[in-house]
């Protein structure tokens, strides 16, 4: 018989790869797949005859009859042979003799080479934990493909090499039974362990939901960094998505805010400004300044949050009391381009890379672009905006003794042969010395201990802080729709090891007297508990706020 004639009569079968599993950072299992088979069989081939050939590995035959055969193959299946030979009867062209059997088994269906018996792959991905981190998990397509989340972004790795079953049939469309089969095998996907922590994600998630309910908000969400490696530990929205059932939730609520909303940071951003004008020699933690009701530059008038007359106020306590007034009165120091500058330090106005779809960049304008009232807001976050993961990623710096790192997602990927490849940790880029870092820390440990924010409590933990209300505005700029309100903590001080944020869209209510404090207390307790850090045993730094 010619090679070409042989050609035709040989039929391939993809044998599927199985995805790559997804875990947090323990190996809890976040996303896997389940494969399984269903047998199926054309009757009209499988009642055609009375005795059929199978292989040995001997390359000699084995001879069965029909009904020793159904007696194998229901043996396999265990199915009553009754029920096998049922299915296997008949004239039409399509029945399953079994549903959902293992890998392991259909193997040895397919060894048995029944005559008119083939299987059919089906895969199922699972998300045992629900919408615990569903979000950052995502989830796939029809056709096993990621559509969001880190399935999406890193679908090529999740993603493996089908294997290959060829065996020829005869001209009847019979399998022939003493041809060879040739097979390759199918390489799965790599599994990919992120830093989440699902127990911490679980806790911080039902804590901003709580809170986002009680003061009925738009949506909230809640930021844990790891200070020394910018690993990310939590990453929770309100209206979390279960990957199980993506349908379910609003096209909205399916991706990660922490990294697609851009919003004002507010007076969270005073810190950069602070930052700047402590490291170019402007002022110093302890620098006196007489601060009058308000304070009016290029015509431009600022007021703080609360009346007051002169107030004589170091510079820890214009932060401690959180004081636009003093804040531009600094600021007006520093120039256009370096105040700029120092928000582009800090990674703000640009992507932080983290693997996850959507990433905004936030909104920073050139200097060259900013009119006479912006060039001195953005000195107290607004004018600007930037993802509540870019504003964690501020204080990440600031913890890390003024070294910025990437935020770090993905702890490892595992290819099929087991070989494990760590994540290559960031080199980090200094933005601060040490000695600036170090002042701003104890002004930052001073608006808990001597400012506003004293019911920031962490019992038995140095604790440093820093909140932030901005306005937003209507969809055509011209009105108010409401705040964003935030709170951005460092523990412990002494050795900073995370950073925590809290971040609130549109509560409803006095916004001055709203607090996320409970919160930011309950979760950067949680994280520090979990992650085993020793308590303070270091008196704690409260700078003088007035003079």
């Amino acid at each position: 018989m010619s090679a070409s004639a042989q050609q035709r009569r040989i039929v391939a079968q993809d044998i599927p790869y199985t995805r790559g599993e997804i875990l947090d950072e323990r190996g809890q299992v976040l996303a896997r797949t389940v494969l399984t088979y269903d047998i199926v069989t054309d009757p009209s081939q499988s009642s055609a005859f009375d005795t059929f050939d199978i292989p040995l590995p001997d390359r000699s035959v084995r001879h069965v009859t029909r009904d020793q055969g159904i007696a194998e193959l229901a043996q396999i299946l265990g199915l009553d042979v009754s029920v096998a030979k049922k299915a296997l009867s008949g004239s039409g062209k399509f029945a399953y003799v079994a549903r959902s059997v293992t890998p392991e088994v259909e193997q040895r269906v397919s060894d048995l080479r029944f005559p008119g018996v083939t299987s059919s792959a089906v895969q199922k991905r699972e998300y045992p934990l629900g919408a615990v981190a569903g979000n950052i998990v995502g989830y796939v397509n029809e056709e096993m493909k990621g559509a969001a989340g880190v399935e999406q972004t890193l679908n090529d790795q999740l993603t493996g090499t089908p294997g290959k079953r060829q065996f020829e049939i005869g001209a009847d469309g019979i399998l022939i039974p003493v041809a060879p089969i040739e097979q390759s095998k199918p390489v799965n996907g790599k599994n990919v362990q992120l830093t989440i922590n699902s127990d911490l994600q679980y806790l911080a998630q039902k804590a901003i939901s709580d809170s986002a309910a009680q003061l009925h908000a738009e949506w909230a969400n809640i930021v844990i960094v790891e200070a020394k490696t910018g690993k990310i530990r939590a990453m929770a929205d309100t209206s979390p998505m279960d990957p199980n059932n993506p349908g379910a939730s609003k096209p909205e609520d399916r991706g990660v805010r922490s990294v697609t909303a851009a919003v004002e940071p507010g007076s969270t951003e005073k810190s950069v400004t602070a930052a700047a004008a402590l490291q170019e020699g402007k002022v110093q933690p302890l620098t006196q300044l007489e601060i009058p009701p308000n304070f009016t530059i290029d015509g431009e008038t600022f007021n703080d949050s609360f009346l007051h007359g002169t107030l004589h106020m170091t510079f820890a306590g214009v932060l401690g009391y959180s004081m636009n007034t003093g804040t531009v009165m600094v600021g007006k120091d520093l120039t256009a381009q370096q105040r700029y500058d120092y928000l582009r330090k800090f990674g703000i106005g640009e992507k932080t890379g983290i693997p996850l779809p959507g990433e905004s960049t936030g909104i920073l304008a050139s200097p060259d672009k900013w009119d006479v009232r912006q060039q001195y807001t953005v000195l107290f976050g607004q004018g600007v905006a930037q993802t509540p993961l870019q504003t964690a990623m501020v204080y990440q710096t600031i913890a890390n003794g003024g070294v910025r790192l990437k935020p770090q997602l993905i702890e490892s990927t595992t290819s099929a042969d087991g070989k494990a490849t760590p994540t290559q940790q960031d080199a980090g880029v200094r933005v601060l010395t040490p000695e600036t870092d170090k002042s701003l820390k104890d002004i930052l440990e001073s608006v808990v201990t001597a400012g506003e924010v004293q019911d920031v409590k962490v019992p038995g933990y140095r604790v440093g802080a820093k909140t932030g209300t901005a306005e937003t505005a209507t969809p055509d700029g011209k009105g108010l729709n409401g705040y964003t309100a935030s709170l951005v903590g460092i523990a412990p001080m002494e050795d900073p090891q995370y950073v925590v944020l809290v971040n609130v869209q549109h509560p409803q209510g006095w916004i001055y007297g709203i607090s996320q404090a409970q919160v930011f207390n309950s979760v950067m307790s949680s994280t520090l508990s979990t992650y085993n850090v020793s308590p303070s045993t270091t008196p704690s730094v409260a700078l003088p706020q007035k003079y």
